[in-house]
């Protein structure tokens, strides 16, 4: 009976059930082979593809959960424990019930997860249309997609969002190399595209009265809330905040961004603890709350979902530009640590947080194309070019060379062993090319 957990079909065999026990044992050999060349063959494009069968593959773990129980069962009947003594009956029938839950368990477990993915997926990745136009190419004859990773900061003391955290992931589909371009949250005089609602009433640039004495509310990380509260400059239509970051965006920077991927920074703690914490090297005491009540100890240590937030978001002593090479640092922690281990020990929380925080355009199908992306991305590696003084002026931006520098750091990226830093002939500064993601960051 024991046997036939591992190879079903020994006990029917010993019992003299001939026919049964080798369809059994058969079959179970049969789907175990095709199983292990499966696996000996799986990549990523596969697990992209599995994405698709998420509630087919539940319904199938929950009828082998079943199957297998009723296996070990049947297994134990037909050896006819009834020619036992009492005392053997009762411990060969203990041995079988536990047998039977604990070879049930794991493919329950199993279905369990996967309709919580699935729950999950349809309630992040609400889109359904594929970008590519019929032509079975996901990324539609691109040789790079631009997703706009925000960090929104909204929450029941805010009114509306506020885009605090502003990156754009360039990624070439072919290779995986990864350019993080990250733009502050205080630009200003922000241009629109020309023709657009917002530049029809913009035209020189986003600019708003101040609405009490030194505070204002018109610079990069107000576009979405305005374009929000402003229906009548879309004709009516409501909720065109994201469309217009992304517009805007793309706009700077001289690309195309395809989608948005928002997480709202509040509840950025929740997935932190889910996975357990951040081990992270803080170079300094962080200081942080409403009266500076808090801090976060130099050193490396792993931080909890409060203490990586406030690593993240204080501006106290410091500037945007120091936080936004903070949130690089947190960004490349989560790259490194987020190991499959570590995720699927903890996917029921991390689930959960997710549903509840994140949002994107990106359409549900494009997922298949996305996660063999993502390994090309962790394997390939990624850069980083941050937007900030001396880089760029943000009280007057040159647009024109952050395109410049944006061009050159996917170009730099697409040639990795040339990436140097070249000297402006009319400066004879060096210019600012893509670093990796975690410089600067101390080591883990």
């Amino acid at each position: 009976m024991g046997l036939s957990v591992v190879l079903p079909g020994a006990a029917h065999l010993r019992a003299g059930w001939r026919r049964t026990g080798l369809v059994l044992m058969g079959s179970y050999l049969t789907v175990l082979v095709c199983l292990v060349a499966v696996s000996a063959g799986a990549d990523a494009g596969l697990a992209g593809r599995v994405l698709g069968w998420l509630t087919q593959l539940a319904v199938a773990a929950l009828a082998c959960a079943l199957a297998w129980f009723c296996l070990v069962v049947h297994s134990y009947a037909v050896l006819r424990p009834g020619r036992l003594p009492r005392i053997g009956q009762v411990l060969t029938g203990a041995v079988a019930g536990v047998l039977a839950v604990a070879v049930a368990t794991p493919f329950a477990f199993a279905a369990q997860y996967l309709a919580v993915s699935q729950r999950t997926l349809d309630a992040v990745f609400a889109g359904r249309d594929r970008a590519a136009g019929g032509t079975g190419d996901p990324w539609d004859g691109r040789d790079r997609v631009n997703v706009l990773l925000l960090g929104g900061d909204s929450g029941a003391d805010r009114v509306g969002m506020r885009t605090d955290s502003i990156n754009v992931a360039s990624v070439d589909v072919h290779t995986g190399r990864t350019v993080l371009l990250g733009l502050p949250r205080n630009l200003e005089h922000v241009p629109f595209p020309p023709g657009s609602p917002m530049a029809l009433r913009f035209p020189y640039g986003f600019t708003l009265p101040e609405y009490k004495p030194g505070w204002r509310e018109d610079l990069l990380f107000s576009v979405w809330q305005y374009a929000e509260e402003h229906p009548e400059l879309f004709g009516g239509r409501e909720h065109m905040g994201a469309e217009t970051l992304k517009e805007t965006i793309g706009y700077i920077l001289g690309m195309r961004i395809d989608w948005y991927a928002l997480v709202n920074i509040g509840g950025f703690a929740k997935i932190v603890d889910a996975l357990g914490g951040l081990v992270l090297t803080v170079d300094r005491n962080i200081v942080y709350g409403k009266y500076d009540e808090g801090v976060v100890p130099a050193g490396t240590r792993r931080l909890t979902g409060a203490e990586a937030l406030w690593y993240a978001r204080s501006r106290t002593y410091s500037d945007d530009f120091s936080r936004m090479r903070r949130q690089r640092c947190v960004l490349g922690a989560l790259v490194r640590q987020a190991d499959p281990g570590t995720v699927l020990s903890r996917f029921t929380q991390l689930a959960a947080a997710t549903r509840t925080i994140v949002h994107t355009d990106i359409p549900r199908p494009m997922l298949e194309a996305l996660v063999p992306l993502t390994a090309k991305v962790k394997q390939a590696g990624v850069t980083s070019l941050q937007f900030i003084p001396p880089v760029i002026n943000t009280a007057y931006p040159d647009w024109d060379r952050i395109r410049l520098l944006t061009a050159r750091a996917i170009r730099q990226s697409e040639r990795p062993g040339q990436r140097r830093h070249r000297l402006d002939p009319g400066t004879e500064q060096a210019e600012p090319t893509a670093t990796p993601v975690d410089e600067g960051c101390g080591a883990v």
